[in-house]
């Protein structure tokens, strides 16, 4: 299984956040929170190595100190908040082919999901070899079903607010729904650089993960539950 295959992990984490400021850098449990990601990816039995995409120089010098690489620092074009990971992600690949350095797969860690350990990552990899995919991204079942939910109008009526069909149904009875969890997007990197983008039409799967581990943090709240987390049960095992 990809013997012959290389793997490269990336780590987006820019400088700035509205909702939680410098989030990266913030000590969860007395570490940055970019480390946890950092860490999950020198874990792996599968990635051959592991770079930060920032403009930041602190997240810089973090990264150097914890042995990573970081072999460009990102445009400023690419920093802000209307930035997608896509080009990110392609950029980080054409940086490093520049210097000679080319990867069968990319797979893109967000350091905003602390709880995302080693064994997700590799069960990933695994698990696209099985489908013979092009492409896995992470989810997590949501806590609470879309059916129950709807649009209201400017008055709030609550007519046809729900379909009939669930009136009076439990929870449990209605069908499970997923939602993207942030913790990891694999792809094939030709594919991404000739479809630019993650999600394919086509030979693309889920990878499921529990709800604990797939906290991602976005803001004050987000994070103050991951600290709440840890203080009382320990990281996620």
């Amino acid at each position: 299984m990809y013997k012959d295959k290389t793997f490269l992990a990336i780590v987006p984490a820019r400088a700035g956040s509205k909702r939680l400021v410098n989030k990266n850098s913030l000590e969860l449990n007395g570490k940055p929170l970019i480390s946890y990601s950092l860490e999950a990816a020198k874990k792996s039995k599968f990635i051959d190595n592991t770079i930060v995409s920032t403009d930041s120089k602190e997240l810089l010098e973090m990264a150097k100190k914890m042995k990573f690489e970081v072999p460009f620092l990102r445009p400023k074009y690419l920093s802000s908040d209307t930035a997608s990971l896509v080009d990110v992600t392609i950029h980080a690949v054409n940086s490093l082919k520049d210097l000679n350095k080319e990867y069968d797969y990319i797979i893109l860690l967000q350091p905003t999901s602390p709880f995302r350990k080693a064994e997700h990552i590799d069960e990933s990899i695994c698990l696209m070899d099985e489908k013979k995919a092009e492409a896995i991204i992470s989810v997590c079942e949501t806590a609470h079903s879309p059916l129950w939910t709807n649009t209201l109008g400017q008055d709030n009526s609550m007519s046809d607010f729900l379909d009939k069909s669930i009136i009076n149904k439990q929870s449990q009875e209605l069908e499970k729904f997923y939602s993207l969890n942030g913790a990891i997007y694999i792809i094939k990197t030709d594919t991404l650089m000739r479809e630019k983008k993650f999600f394919l039409d086509k030979e693309i799967y889920a990878y499921i993960m529990d709800k604990k581990s797939s906290l991602d943090i976005d803001d004050e709240y987000d994070f103050l539950y991951a600290e709440t987390i840890i203080n009382n049960i320990g990281e996620i095992k």
